[in-house]
């Protein structure tokens, strides 16, 4: 064990895209569990878009807190414990936040404590069987409820979620149409996640390729990006079509004055009679087995391929949070604090 247990802590609300300055790197003692609780070591710290939701202001959770550690989900080592259902030495997922340590009673704001399932890595627990691959599993066959022969778009498609909603729809006898950012993205999704065709928006023409790849028009819209990228999608659906908003990573880090003046192609929501539902994963949490389930069946058949981005140093927990917004994470961006097991306290 170290002697002290680094936090970094919400110093502003952060305007436009987030900087160092927003927080605070404090040192503190490590805790000690009380009766009934236990303490973790936090050895992975996951990283996703909704985070900046949350240091913005209340969402579908309230905002983190100034002087409160940084939300996020992790996974650690039991090192200490005083509860009867945790056991020193047990790998454990949580919304343990930005700090290497912490006390817990089983509880977090977003739900339970859970010990990790033996033989899946820290890895594979906060990607794709944690939120990243639930979000895509229950977005994509809830909500859009692909059939087979149905043409899918993903936005964000060599993303975390996008790359897993790629590979389900392929799985599902779909045509897949991936939208990334640079030629490197753009041959991730086609010759490794399986999509038929994958945009590359930075080459512009989005709505034109599109067309182009589904003359007959998209039945499902997978969005994760939001902005012009949608738009474009907008302009080219099916009749009947479904559209999932799971995100808009393209406005969040928007400030009043540059906010996009909105969608031009929405009346075509009207005109071909297409369903637009958004979703927030947590409300599936009473179903996550399940998806987890389904997850595990489709990787086991060897249809269902990951990509991790994985930061090191505690002291990068702003820089890596910033590349989720900077183009420059490939999956699921994560960041490494330790390799477990970990010395016991």
């Amino acid at each position: 064990m170290t002697d002290t247990n680094r936090r970094w802590l919400l110093k502003s609300r952060p305007q436009g895209a987030i900087k160092d300055s927003d927080f605070d790197l404090v040192e503190t003692d490590i805790p000690t569990p009380g009766e009934g609780e236990f303490l973790v070591r936090v050895t992975h710290l996951s990283f996703d878009p909704t985070q900046r939701g949350w240091l913005g202001g209340d969402t579908y959770l309230p905002a983190v807190r100034i002087g409160d550690p940084v939300r996020a989900g992790a996974i650690g080592q039991v090192i200490a414990s005083n509860h009867p259902k945790f056991r020193p030495g047990q790998l454990v997922q949580g919304t343990f936040g930005w700090q290497e340590y912490v006390v817990s009673n089983g509880m977090t704001e977003t739900g339970p404590v859970s010990a990790v399932h033996p033989g899946i890595t820290p890895e594979q627990a906060l990607g794709i069987f944690g939120i990243t691959g639930l979000t895509a599993w229950f977005g994509l066959t809830d909500l859009g409820k692909p059939q087979p022969g149905d043409t899918v778009v993903v936005s964000g498609a060599a993303g975390a979620t996008g790359s897993v909603v790629v590979q389900v729809a392929k799985a599902m006898g779909c045509k897949v149409i991936g939208i990334a950012g640079g030629p490197e993205k753009c041959a991730w999704v086609r010759d490794v996640a399986g999509a038929d065709a994958c945009i590359d928006y930075r080459a512009g023409g989005v709505a034109a390729a599109i067309r182009a790849e589904a003359p007959k028009g998209v039945n499902v819209v997978f969005e994760n990006v939001g902005g012009e990228i949608f738009d474009a999608a907008l302009a080219n659906l099916a009749l009947r079509a479904r559209v999932v908003l799971c995100g808009g990573i393209s406005s969040y880090n928007d400030t009043a004055e540059d906010r996009s003046p909105g969608l031009r192609n929405y009346m075509n929501i009207t005109v071909m009679r297409a369903r637009v539902e958004g979703f927030i994963v947590l409300d599936y949490a009473p179903r996550f087995a399940e998806g987890v389930q389904a997850l595990a069946a489709l990787r086991a058949e060897g249809k269902l391929k990951t990509a991790e981005d994985v930061a090191h140093g505690f002291e990068n927990c702003p820089a890596t949070l910033r590349r989720l917004f900077e183009g420059k994470n490939f999956g699921k961006q994560l960041l490494k604090l330790a390799d477990p097991p970990l010395p016991l306290a």
